[in-house]
């Protein structure tokens, strides 16, 4: 079975840092762009980073850029989204999503993960 699989979320204060991970199974990623993405209550998903899949290339939506940096280990076949300086407005489901074309939008991805909660409360 072919599954993008989320972890590392939870509840952190303002401030504060996660790191969420991103695990294939059934497929490597060795051929996949990587992106995340988040959906906030009431509003629509929006692109958080994405990495190509070399590596050699990230992008970033201007809210997080400087404060997330996103990594792939191509031997774990795994993707990770380190986030920091996390602010209330970053609550939200985060996705990570396979991209075969590195256009890093919701209609081009091929595999969705199920996504994991962040909250950032005090």
């Amino acid at each position: 079975q072919l599954q993008l699989v989320e972890s590392g979320g939870g509840l952190v204060q303002p401030g504060g840092s996660l790191r969420l991970s991103c695990v294939a199974s059934g497929f490597t990623l060795d051929n996949y762009a990587i992106a995340w993405f988040r959906q906030a209550p009431g509003k629509e998903r929006e692109g958080v980073a994405c990495i190509a899949s070399s590596g050699l290339s990230t992008t970033y939506a201007n809210s997080v850029k400087g404060r997330f940096i996103i990594s792939r280990d191509h031997a774990k076949n795994t993707v990770y989204l380190q986030m920091n300086s996390l602010k209330p407005e970053d609550t939200a489901v985060y996705y990570c999503a396979a991209d075969r074309y590195y256009y890093c939008s919701p209609g081009s991805v091929d595999y969705w993960g199920k996504g994991i909660l962040v909250t950032v409360s005090s």
